[in-house]
């Protein structure tokens, strides 16, 4: 095994061990009365879940497709901030390494424009450039709440660049780039008014999360692959229903604008973070987990059965939230967890078994 390669799953393990804390975090501020080995963990739910696992495991995808060595700094800023902030090292240690790691992957970005400057390069580095100003306010003090649009707005450009980049082979039409555009400016903007005017900032940032959930409806290249079989279909699926719940965070996160605590709040971010962002991991997990591990996962029509967890966990929690029924909304957040760590045990006995398979055809 190589250096490189044996990095590359160094980094995996950190970024899933990061992911597992959120995860478990998440669960106690929801309600559940479990033990939290470290007084930190409920705390930075929010930093290790979007910073850490989100963040580093962006950069880490970054790195091995831009084919740098240097490139890999920023993904292991990303996982040392993330320790730290797991196992309760000095604030602020993980703020800190965090914010590099972003400044990290804003440089990696940065040399992608370089190369290819266009619309979806462009606005993935915007991307990149939200997660590293929101890093910079949290690391400065601000709540993290203040940081919240920022880490919105990076998952949710990241993700929208990357669609468009795919969406280039229905070759949409100049009227169509510009409502991506436009909608694009007014995320842009909303963060912008959101340091000034938090509640009009936040509210024109949904206005644009709306606007792009319908344009990516509308002119993805999911709407016809979802009509085919397998892999493709799967892939499909998830982005479209990971629409949807872009769409509803939006809504709710423009009828609640300002709000930075409760039921309506918890209801806006899972709905994007859960619904929307887990969406497109479930999505892309098949190929994006090979290229940065090495690991083979062949695609099963079982892994259709996490993601109608997912589903009825956010619509369950989503429900309680909104009705303010506080049991609703803490069995919601379980069942979305479930559905999360049975997604990736099936990758893993996937992944498993594939490698068996190999390895036996290699021994004929």
């Amino acid at each position: 095994m190589t250096r490189l390669r044996l990095l590359r799953l160094l980094l995996v393990a950190a970024v899933g061990l990061t992911l597992l804390v959120a995860l478990w975090a998440g669960l106690i501020r929801i309600g559940w009365a479990w033990p939290a080995p470290l007084l930190g963990w409920t705390g930075n739910h929010g930093p290790l879940m979007v910073s850490g696992f989100l963040g580093t495991l962006i950069a880490l995808e970054r790195a091995v497709a831009l084919g740098s060595r240097p490139a890999f700094i920023a993904p292991l800023l990303g996982a040392a901030g993330s320790l730290a902030l797991i196992f309760g090292l000095p604030d602020p240690t993980g703020a800190l390494l965090l914010t590099l790691s972003s400044t990290g992957l804003v440089v990696i970005n940065g040399f992608i424009v370089r190369r290819h400057l266009a619309l979806y390069t462009a606005t993935i580095a915007v991307g990149a450039l939200a997660l590293m100003t929101g890093n910079i306010l949290w690391l400065s003090g601000r709540p993290v709440s203040a940081t919240v649009p920022w880490w919105v707005a990076f998952v949710v450009l990241t993700i929208v660049g990357e669609r468009l980049e795919l969406s280039r082979v229905t070759r949409p039409s100049r009227l169509v780039i510009w409502l991506f555009a436009a909608s694009i400016g007014a995320v842009i903007i909303g963060l912008v008014v959101s340091l000034f005017d938090f509640s009009q900032g936040v509210r024109l940032l949904n206005l644009g999360l709306v606007a792009l959930a319908l344009w990516l409806a509308r002119y993805d290249i999911a709407r016809k692959t979802v009509r085919r079989f397998g892999l493709t279909r799967f892939v499909a699926v998830n982005l479209l229903l990971g629409y949807v719940w872009l769409a509803i965070g939006g809504v709710i996160g423009f009828r609640h604008a300002g709000i930075t605590a409760g039921p309506p709040y918890d209801a806006w971010l899972h709905a994007i973070f859960l619904g929307f962002v887990f969406g497109m991991i479930f999505a892309h997990a098949l190929i994006i987990l090979p290229a940065v591990s090495g690991l083979s996962i062949p695609f099963r029509r079982i892994l259709y059965g996490p993601v109608l967890l997912m589903q009825i966990g956010l619509l369950t929690r989503v429900t309680g939230d909104l009705a303010n029924l506080w049991q609703l909304r803490r069995w919601g957040g379980l069942i979305n967890v479930l559905a999360i760590l049975s997604f990736l045990l099936l990758a893993l006995v996937l992944a498993i078994g594939a490698r068996r398979y190999h390895e036996q055809i290699a021994a004929r």
